[in-house]
């Protein structure tokens, strides 16, 4: 039995006027709903995913795969369609030192200008050896941009979708009472097992959990496309087999989200159990890795957007799930990663 990975929790019941058919309707209903049509494409087919505009004297007809960004879920309570909303780029976050450093809880360490200096220079050193020794599958660490200046602008692009989403900032995986406890998260449990993080592998994760937590981020800005909504986009080169960012959230048992339709949750341990099966929920807590992209790998034009792989480690006993690049990234190209499952796995077909 293969379990299906879903990835944002559908409303139950759903509040949106959806054109489905029920036996119910009266005669006239029935004629008015077949009438509809989706405004974008001019089809009246798929009446389930035909969301109707909730605006006065509208009653408009939008399929939620044409959207842009695609809706991957009903929304809850009204819901107003392009032709009666107002689609204006979310509230940017102030460009304020210290909001910033509240916000992403970044600790002031009392660290001498010459330690930091050093620790840099450690830094630069390791990661060139580790180019080197590409063969050995050695993980670099991101190399945080040097202008001050431009990582506030980076943290706060990222602070920006976090809080148009509702979410609160977190760098680690969160267990919630109610949901699946630490204990679950027993990486042994994978199915035909996991690869284990080397220790070199595991300073290297470490040392990027400690930059971040000095204020140190990748290189990475989250900007708003009206098509794809938030995405993300390298801000400086990237080299190949860089740890781009931990993918972290809530974790839940895979048996509580079956029923969920949307496109963040992310599969964390795949046991020979399914009951035992575990994936991570970022819809309330969660990083910038809430904002990439990802794509049907199977597909042609997957493979050549895919930049990232999406790898799930065995780090002292649990499961973690790291986003690393899969070659060189340029600046300002946009970061893809695959699903890392089996081929037709997920419903893509209207997938940007």
């Amino acid at each position: 039995m293969v379990a299906l990975r879903r990835r944002t929790q559908a409303p139950k019941p759903p509040r949106a006027q959806i054109v489905e058919d029920d036996d119910s309707v009266s005669a006239s209903d029935s004629e008015s709903d077949e009438d509809v049509s989706c405004e974008e494409c001019g089809s009246g087919d798929s009446p389930a995913k035909l969301l109707l505009c909730d605006g006065r004297s509208c009653n408009r007809g939008y399929h939620m795969f044409c959207l842009r960004p695609i809706l991957a879920q009903v929304p809850k309570g009204k819901w107003f369609g392009p032709c009666c909303s107002n689609d204006e780029k979310p509230k940017s976050f102030p460009l304020h030192q210290t909001k910033i450093s509240d916000f992403f809880r970044i600790q002031r360490f009392a660290e001498s200008p010459q330690k930091i200096n050093q620790d840099c220079r450690k830094r630069r050193r390791r990661a060139s050896g580790l180019v080197v020794s590409k063969k050995k599958r050695k993980l670099l660490p991101f190399i945080p941009t040097k202008d001050c200046t431009r990582r506030m602008e980076q943290m706060a692009s990222l602070a920006t979708a976090l809080m148009a989403t509702g979410t609160e900032f977190s760098n680690e995986l969160t267990y919630i009472p109610g949901m699946a406890p630490r204990w679950a998260n027993c990486a042994a449990l994978e199915r035909g097992g996991m690869q284990v993080m080397s220790k070199e592998d595991v300073e290297t994760l470490n040392l990027c959990k400690s930059m971040m937590e000095r204020g140190e981020c990748p290189p990475l800005e989250v900007v708003f496309d009206p098509k794809e909504g938030f995405t993300v986009e390298a801000d400086k080169h990237i080299r190949d087999l860089t740890i781009i960012t931990e993918y972290v959230g809530d974790v839940d048992y895979l048996k509580n989200r079956e029923n969920d339709d949307g496109d963040s949750t992310m599969t964390l341990l795949s046991a020979a159990t399914p009951s035992k099966s575990l994936v991570i929920c970022p819809y309330k807590h969660g990083n910038i890795a809430r904002f990439i992209n990802g794509i049907n790998n199977h597909t042609p034009d997957g493979r050549k957007k895919q930049n990232l792989k999406c790898v799930r480690f065995d780090v002292n006993g649990e499961s973690r799930v790291l986003l690393i690049a899969n070659r060189d990234i340029t600046k300002g190209e946009r970061l893809y990663y695959d699903y890392n499952g089996y081929e037709n796995e997920y419903p893509t077909e209207h997938f940007v």
